[in-house]
């Protein structure tokens, strides 16, 4: 069976959304950056702050090449995972890959805590998210599947999903209620 990958913008709902559906699947959930967390010891601002956005890249890199190879996986990437096309290549080899995206509105609001993403940690936020944001949306569309997340929860994302492996015969079975 397929992975379901969830790609999308800082903020969108992966990891949540992630639990939730794996969960609903009855299928292991992980999430790169945590793992990459529980390899390394360290938190992803530390990697950031400690050695520089291109080794975590690479870690990012290292973790997504084990990882693809697995099945029957709900896999929550980080916001930048697209900006490499040999993660997204290992991604779809094994997997569904599904984009949750959301208005620069609700990002902005659901990433306003300081200190837990490395790449908004500077002056003007908004303009960093802004930046990043337009840099990356139309490698976020070449997802098979793209949701809207801003006026949805983690549980409304989680049964849209489900409903479109359903419609395209990527579930076999019955999903948990």
């Amino acid at each position: 069976m397929k992975n379901v990958v969830l790609i999308g913008f800082m903020g969108t709902g992966k990891t949540s959304t992630g639990r939730l559906l794996a969960g609903r699947l009855n299928r292991t959930f992980i999430d790169i950056d945590k793992k990459i967390e529980l390899e390394t010891g360290l938190t992803i601002s530390d990697i950031f702050q400690l050695y520089g956005e291109n080794h975590f890249r690479q870690l990012e890199r290292d973790v997504i090449a084990r990882v693809s190879r697995y099945t029957n996986t709900v896999i929550a990437t980080g916001g930048g995972v697209v900006l490499k096309q040999e993660n997204m290549i290992r991604l779809k080899n094994t997997g569904i890959i599904i984009a949750l995206t959301a208005s620069l509105e609700a990002i902005l609001e659901r990433t306003s805590r300081r200190g837990v993403r490395p790449l908004l940690d500077c002056e003007d936020r908004a303009e960093r998210v802004a930046r990043l944001f337009h840099d990356r949306a139309s490698l976020y569309m070449r997802a098979d599947y793209s949701i809207d997340t801003t006026c949805l929860s983690p549980h409304q994302v989680a049964e849209r999903i489900i409903a479109f492996l359903r419609e395209g015969g990527h579930l076999r079975g019955r999903s948990k209620s």
